[in-house]
């Protein structure tokens, strides 16, 4: 799927319960054209333990996301597990693009993925809202989208 940046055409007919597409529409076309960057941040709940505690699950999520909103990957992966307070225990992800950065917590005492992709080449976020939600299984995402003027 080719993700081209243009507010709305490509989430037609989206899961309401997602909330990017509310968020962009905050913006103007000719804000999101002279945009640096993008910058937003998925809060999605109630996630699948059992993929949020699996680092080759999140690798792969990387690597689909990647291809899906057609970011190159710079580097490795890196997925490490970490946290001696329950609270925040779980793995944290980076992976460096060529345009920036994707990062994620994965907070296993409360089952919530807490993912950011920030570039300086649009992407669109209500994309990475739906393939993040469905494939870390969340049942809501709260997105939070920031154009980088």
């Amino acid at each position: 799927m080719k993700a081209n940046f243009v507010a709305g055409e490509s989430v037609k007919g989206a899961v309401t319960r997602l909330t990017a597409y509310r968020q962009l529409r905050r913006f103007s076309s000719d804000d999101i054209r002279k945009a640096w960057g993008l910058a937003c941040s998925f809060d999605i709940c109630d996630c699948n333990p059992d993929t949020i505690r699996d680092a080759e699950a999140i690798k792969r999520f990387v690597r689909e996301l990647c291809d899906l909103i057609e970011m190159k990957q710079f580097g490795d992966c890196v997925v490490v597990n970490f946290g001696e307070n329950e609270r925040v225990a779980g793995f944290s992800m980076t992976q460096l693009i060529e345009t920036s950065l994707i990062s994620a917590h994965f907070a296993n005492a409360t089952n919530t993925t807490y993912l950011d992709v920030f570039s300086c080449k649009l992407y669109d976020p209500a994309i990475v809202e739906e393939f993040a939600t469905k494939f870390f299984g969340g049942s809501r995402c709260i997105a939070h989208v920031n154009l980088r003027l």
